[in-house]
């Protein structure tokens, strides 16, 4: 059958008026242009408005553009909540290079690898980050290693410069006035971001500008965040691109207070002196501020919205939030899925309920964002939805626009990722006769400890090094502030009975980046199958049981 030819395609093809190429980049032109005084960064005693913020993005991108840096080129940072990183977000993509944001808890060994697989060119580091990074540095051949830029911020004591050149002697050799250009294709990373995966390195997953776009914006609607919110950097901005953030703050023209440290003092002083509105965190940091001081808390007479997301955050935690008047938001995605890319969507008639029925809806995973396609949980093997009854678990699958590009140089793991056409997420759920998903377990064996996700294939190798360990396993064990952390099954050589929990932690310390390291050791022998696999279920229930 012929192709039919509809008047609605003749003589209407795209041209630059028409169409254009999305890219959040776009949003800090806007932001600086319409509202150029308003208030869009606050740190210490630096205080910058979107027009001074957008200048220093201008002049970043005409820096790296001058040093050779350009289309396709990695450029890493490894900085904490500070006006730099915001900056990165902008600067770095309008010079048409990808935007690298190194987890800050890492160890040594981790981050050498991100820095070469990712075959960064520039890093921008922070002198509390020194120890690490210069330690990083000598494990990369010497051809390998990046031109090292010091992010020198007065509000952080200590450490040293490991670079040749700081922050603002490099910003001053851009133009302020640098004509940038937005991605000729939509398509092109914007970011790369590593994942922990259950397998040995890390992954690293690649963001588009398209994605980036549509998630900065989903993030805006699900929250009803309107013009100018306040908000509060609870959340690391290493991680999703702080879940797509630093771009919806451009889009709402909003303000970004920064953190350096997340200390509950901290957060309830710029609350009160900033009267911020928004701010997210993983339901660890949620716990904290619940357990605080009273007169911590005290002094607070205005609105706040609260995001949350990462290990499911228990009803408990959601309701002393609500208690102290903050109204909480649950999402859940994957760094994978551009951060969040499921709300909880609210419904009037539920405020109603109880407190604690309304904490139990609101733990629960949610609905698709408003730009993500499709969403369902499923058998994993035929893609075929479970029954929506509360009950079936099947796997969580997703598919849209703010889906990842897939994995960089690992051709193999985007397939296994994308098969049947659906982003094969991992985790299992339930799927309610509302729609809303529900997660119950992870179908692979990550611990998510503070938002942090923690490979346990990582953790038992480095058990393994010890001399007296024969057999591990390491699964998640439920922890009240913490969410989960890594519960360490032991099995010890003959003669070494004498190992104690201490020592087994101890040698973790000096080879694990601090959270990763296990809180509990059990010794004893461990559960298997017929043909040796180590039985991860029942010692999930005995951690949780400990």
């Amino acid at each position: 059958m012929s192709a039919k030819h509809s008047p609605y395609d003749m003589g209407l093809a795209q041209n630059p008026a028409n169409f254009v190429q999305l890219t959040p980049l776009t949003f800090i032109e806007r932001a600086a242009t319409v509202y150029p005084h308003h208030l869009a960064v606050v740190h210490g005693a630096v205080r910058r408005n979107w027009a001074e913020t957008y200048t220093r993005c201008r002049q970043l991108a005409s820096a790296l553009s001058k040093r050779g840096i350009g289309l396709g080129d990695t450029v890493a940072v490894m900085l904490p909540n500070i006006p730099e990183m915001v900056e990165a977000h902008f600067g770095v993509p309008m010079s048409g290079a990808v935007l690298n944001t190194l987890n800050i808890r890492l160890d040594a060994e981790t981050i050498a690898f991100m820095l070469e697989h990712g075959e960064a060119k520039i890093l921008f580091t922070d002198r509390e980050f020194s120890g690490v990074i210069s330690k990083a540095l000598r494990l990369l051949p010497v051809g390998k290693r990046p031109l090292v830029v010091d992010v020198d911020d007065p509000e952080f004591v200590g450490g040293e410069k490991l670079g040749s050149i700081d922050y603002e002697a490099f910003l001053a050799e851009g133009d302020p006035e640098f004509a940038w250009q937005s991605p000729s294709d939509e398509w092109q990373a914007i970011a790369l971001n590593y994942t922990s995966g259950t397998t040995g390195n890390p992954k690293g997953v690649v963001y588009h500008h398209r994605g980036a776009y549509l998630n900065a914006v989903c993030n805006a609607m699900v929250w009803n965040m309107g013009l100018h919110p306040v908000y509060l950097w609870t959340l690391p901005m290493f991680h999703c691109n702080g879940w797509c953030f630093p771009w919806t703050l451009a889009a709402t023209v909003g303000t970004n207070v920064c953190l350096r440290q997340v200390r509950a003092d901290l957060v309830f002083s710029l609350i009160k002196e900033e009267k911020v509105n928004h701010f997210c965190g993983a339901p660890i940091v949620l716990n904290l501020l619940k357990n605080s001081p009273d007169e911590m808390k005290a002094g607070i007479n205005h609105a706040i919205k609260v995001m949350t997301a990462g290990a499911a955050p228990p009803a408990a935690v959601i309701e002393g939030m609500e208690q102290m008047g903050f109204d909480v938001t649950h999402v859940y995605g994957l760094t994978e899925t551009y951060g969040p890319a499921v709300v909880c969507a609210w419904h009037d008639h539920w405020n109603e309920l109880s407190l604690p029925e309304r904490a139990a809806l609101k733990s629960r995973q949610g609905v698709r964002y408003p730009m993500l396609e499709g969403l369902m949980v499923a058998d994993p093997q035929t893609l075929e939805p479970v029954t929506m009854d509360g009950e079936t678990i099947g796997e969580i699958f997703m598919r849209g626009n703010n889906v990842m590009k897939g994995y960089l140089k690992n051709p193999g793991a985007t397939e296994e990722a994308f098969d049947g056409g659906w982003f094969h997420s991992g985790d299992l759920a339930v799927w309610h006769e509302d729609g809303y998903i529900d997660i119950k377990d992870r179908s692979k064996d990550i611990i998510i400890s503070g938002g942090e996700n923690i490979s346990t294939i990582e953790v038992e190798d480095v058990l393994y090094r010890h001399p007296a360990v024969l057999e591990v396993a390491v699964v998640a064990r439920p922890d009240e502030k913490w969410g989960e952390t890594p519960c360490a099954f032991v099995t010890l050589k003959n003669g070494m009975e004498h190992t104690t929990e201490e020592e087994i932690i101890e040698f973790c310390r000096g080879q694990l980046a601090r959270f990763k390291v296990p809180k509990t050791v059990v010794f004893g022998p461990l559960p298997k199958t017929s043909t040796g696999k180590m039985q991860k279920f029942i010692l999930r229930e005995q951690a949780k049981h400990l």
